[in-house]
């Protein structure tokens, strides 16, 4: 690349960093030329660049008006830009500003829906049993006062969870698992933790697809199902949370306990 091609793409490359500070392309381009030129008229601009001079005198007043270029109000007009230490200064003020402005803006959009607006439930859909292991464990962690685990394959119950559950267990939460498989409750009952066997109405084995369901405190639910692969739904903190979450403690954990008109069951 010859030197004067190289001169041409590093102006470009000053240019567009400029836009993205906030300057239009034709203030962008003659800053740059005033930095090379040193001082000029509008005339000495528009050979520098090719931007029309009409234009070169609309470019330099906004300059002006952002603290980047002096006048001289000679005649012709000739223009000096300001060091570049300053410039930076300014243009980087003036970016920070627009930003958190704006981003104060989203937040007041955030927190301040309008009236027609109607409230939106988080449901969420993960595919493949690695990032379901992920969130299971992620909701598990979050958990406050109670946690219940159904599932009857061990692959479904990671370690990283288990290990979360014996923490939770440990501190005075409560956790229940719910399982057909023996192994598996001997083994959160080895932890002092409760684990029952699943009521027989709620079961059908030639038809069940479910995975796992983790249920945490009452608004927060995961529940995977097997097709092709491994898919999941997760919400917390919503209405679809508690009421869906709840629905299934109560069939789960209610019929458990004997009990199928207590909404909470031992979770």
């Amino acid at each position: 690349m010859s030197d004067d091609a190289r001169a041409d793409a590093d102006d470009e490359d000053a240019v567009a960093a400029l836009e993205r500070l906030g300057l239009s392309n034709y203030e962008a381009r003659s800053f740059v030329a005033l930095q090379r030129l040193g001082t000029g008229t509008a005339r000495d601009v528009h050979e520098e660049t090719g931007i029309p001079r009409s234009q070169v005198y609309g470019a330099a007043d906004e300059l002006e008006e952002r603290g980047l270029v002096s006048v001289q109000q000679s005649r012709p007009k000739r223009y000096r830009p300001v060091e570049l230490e300053e410039a930076r200064e300014r243009l980087t003020a003036e970016f920070e500003r627009d930003r958190e402005a704006a981003f104060d803006h989203l937040e007041r959009v955030r927190r301040e829906p309008g009236p027609s607006q109607e409230r939106q439930e988080d449901v969420w859909t993960i595919t493949g049993s690695d990032a379901i292991d992920t969130r299971m464990t992620a909701l598990t962690e979050e958990a406050k006062q109670r946690v219940a685990v159904a599932t009857d394959e061990a692959a479904y119950l990671p370690d990283e969870t288990f290990e979360a559950l014996r923490r939770f267990h440990a501190d005075g939460g409560e956790v229940v698992a719910i399982s057909r498989t023996a192994a598996i409750r001997e083994s959160f009952e080895a932890e002092g933790m409760v684990a029952v066997a699943p009521p027989e109405q709620l079961v059908d084995p030639d038809n069940d697809r479910s995975a796992r369901l983790v249920l945490v405190d009452e608004d927060a639910l995961l529940l995977s199902v097997l097709a092709d692969e491994e898919i999941a739904i997760w919400s917390e903190h919503t209405t679809f949370a508690r009421v869906f979450g709840g629905l299934l403690r109560q069939g789960l954990l209610g019929a458990a306990d004997g009990d199928p008109d207590d909404g909470t069951g031992g979770a």
